[in-house]
């Protein structure tokens, strides 16, 4: 058992590494675009490329604390401050995906009308 707990120990702090990789990677690339780009790319594109990358960093983030959490060391203690660091990372996640799409996740997005029909 201790085996176990030893390489889901590793495996979430891998988890967590892709993660800021994720983040990092998609920082630089965002930067890059905006500062090397030939063509017009707004602020507000950079910072939703931007965006994008952290949203995407936070999943794994969440992921391997999960993992050390419930596996490694599930205390009371442990899985009351993973309860806290998921729920700011969810406050995180929504505010950026508002940022993102300009509507909240539980919004469905507005449906363009239909070329038939451009009333509906």
């Amino acid at each position: 058992m201790d085996a176990f707990r030893d390489i889901m120990e590793v495996v979430g702090f891998a988890i967590d590494g892709i993660g800021v990789l994720i983040i990092v990677v998609g920082a630089a690339i965002a930067t890059f675009r905006f500062l090397f780009r030939r063509t017009d790319v707004s602020y507000s594109a950079f910072r939703q490329d931007l965006a994008r990358s952290i949203l995407l960093g936070l999943e794994f983030l969440i992921a391997g604390d999960i993992i050390r959490t419930v596996v490694v060391a599930p205390t009371l203690e442990n899985v009351l401050v993973l309860g806290i660091i998921v729920f700011i990372r969810i406050v995180l996640s929504i505010s950026l995906h508002m940022e993102i799409e300009g509507r909240w996740p539980w919004q469905q997005a507005e449906k363009p009308p239909h070329p038939t029909n451009p009333k509906s």
